[in-house]
């Protein structure tokens, strides 16, 4: 049979813009064709094994000739695929998308249009304008500075474009921005009107330059606006002052390096990009559950014996779980053993099992989930028994804690951090040597060791230009114990007390 494509708009840069229908498309799809424009991050809504096709269209650059994709489109699709055309913004909107959906309709291969966010519309929420406005802005028109090579002459009739609408939205015009700019007052703008550039909306790197038409063209030469950019003209401008939001936070445009291990990269990635930061995520450390199988599936075993099982982070409590279903087991394992998990994020990881914390002590360190314990059952400890499926390296204040009040502890390994790879290494190193991060995050000890392991004796050194933060004292305690400065400390060691953390300590700085 007949394949189908979806000609899908991926929004203006932000991946979180994408919508629902395209990433439901996107995900249904075994060979995706996707521009220069569209973000990374929204690869990883493709379904596992779909080929991924990058097929440029950025202008100004070398890129796949728009023939040579309409003829990968039909024959895959005529071979049976289900293709997704993945663009930038949205198809119809400057973005060619009708002549491909021509080319299909002409071939006879089924096609859906999948709408994206128009990039005029986020360029300019996202840089503090609204594109209408009761009192500034009743009109608006879109005019591409690009036109196709084919055409005679321009369309453009500058005589009514210069002044018919009250806000005018140039796309692909940064290359021509002076004689756009000089035709606008020739034929009848104020050379005093206000205008902007908008470069890489939506994104942290995200350039934002004000001024009026016949200034704009030389600060936005004097500031290095490159593409893709928008050029607006209008008085909406002027509300950047009132409106801005984005390009405003403590965060916006820092560069964050995020050391945790890629399955726990998200949280902390997600948080800091809502404050206007980037992150860049490479994982300084892996877990391995390959360790003490039989040791972990005989304290599985034996769980529901305990008075209490401590989980000390929600790798310990996966790593656990995992267990208990190779053996054919859920999480009625744990019998009448209380549950005490170490923070929040322990804790939902409990509750994606169906288990609830019985205790969740307001300090997320050793010192502190000894404490409530103590606090629980009074200094005498005595005839209760706790297991500790942990970390194989880890602290030993809260076991040391609650056997000297009389308890039996049982550690078992449920994991090990593991530095990354060799490679793996390389890469951070060269990204913290060349400096294109401006913040190094730690998320545990492990990770600090780990990032000082990769760069060597003089690792102390290579990060004082750079902001360092820590999720918490037992961390900063590791990292400045190998000579290590550090910036900022989270009050609470999680995600989210680590990004306040810097919000707090970037306001500062300000």
């Amino acid at each position: 049979m007949t394949g189908r494509v979806y000609l899908i708009g991926a929004g203006p840069g932000d991946p979180e813009l994408i919508t629902r229908r395209a990433a439901r498309r996107l995900a249904e799809a075994d060979l995706v064709l996707y521009d220069a424009l569209v973000h990374p991050d929204l690869l990883e809504l493709c379904a596992v094994g779909a080929e991924k096709v990058h097929v440029g269209k950025r202008a100004g650059r070398v890129s796949e000739r728009q023939g040579a994709i309409h003829e990968k489109m039909i024959s895959a699709a005529r071979n049976g695929r289900t293709v997704a055309r993945l663009k930038g913004g949205d198809p119809y909107l400057f973005g060619r998308g009708s002549e491909e959906a021509e080319a299909l309709s002409a071939a006879g291969i089924r096609f859906e249009i999948v709408p994206g966010v128009p990039s005029p519309i986020a360029a300019t929420a996202y840089a503090g304008m609204s594109l209408t406005h009761r009192h500034a802005s009743s009109s608006v028109a879109y005019i591409t500075a690009t036109e196709s090579v084919e055409k005679d002459r321009s369309s453009h009739d500058w005589a009514k474009l210069a002044t018919a609408t009250e806000t005018l939205v140039i796309f692909m015009g940064v290359r021509k921005l002076g004689s756009m700019m000089d035709l606008l007052i020739e034929h009848g703008r104020s050379p005093q009107a206000p205008a902007a550039v908008i470069e890489s909306a939506s994104l942290p790197r995200q350039k934002t330059i004000v001024g009026t038409v016949a200034t704009i063209a030389t600060l936005a030469a004097e500031a290095g606006v490159g593409m893709p950019a928008l050029t607006v003209v209008g008085e909406i401008v002027r509300l950047r002052q009132a409106l801005r939001w984005y390009d405003n936070q403590p965060l916006f445009g820092r560069r964050v390096l995020v050391t945790r291990p890629e399955e726990r990269a998200r949280t902390l990635s997600n948080r800091l990009r809502d404050e206007g930061a980037e992150s860049v995520c490479l994982p300084a450390i892996r877990l391995d559950t390959s360790g003490e199988q039989a040791a972990l599936e005989g304290a599985v075993d034996l769980a529901g014996s305990y008075d209490w099982v401590v989980f000390t982070s929600a790798t310990g409590v996966d790593a656990f779980f995992d267990a208990a279903a190779r053996q054919g087991r859920d999480a009625r394992v744990v019998g009448r053993a209380r549950l005490c998990a170490v923070g929040p994020s322990t804790a939902t990881a409990l509750a994606r099992r169906g288990l609830r914390a019985d205790l969740v002590p307001a300090q997320f360190r050793g010192e502190g989930v000894a404490s409530a314990l103590l606090d629980a059952h009074g200094p005498d400890l005595r005839g209760l028994r706790f297991l500790l499926p942990r970390a194989e390296v880890a602290r030993e204040v809260l076991p040391e804690t609650l056997r000297g009040a009389g308890a039996t502890v049982d550690v078992v390994h449920a994991y090990r951090n593991l530095p990354a790879t060799p490679d793996q290494g390389e890469v951070i190193r060269q990204v913290i040597v060349r400096r294109e991060v401006d913040i190094v995050t730690f998320s545990a000890p492990s990770t600090a060791h780990a990032v000082a392991g990769f760069l060597g004796p003089g690792a102390a050194a290579l990060l004082a230009p750079l902001t360092v933060a820590s999720i918490g004292p037992a961390t900063t305690a590791a990292a400045e114990g190998l000579g290590i400065r550090v910036d900022v400390t989270a009050r609470d060691s999680t995600a989210d007390g680590l990004v306040d953390a810097l919000r707090a300590h970037a306001s500062r700085d300000r």
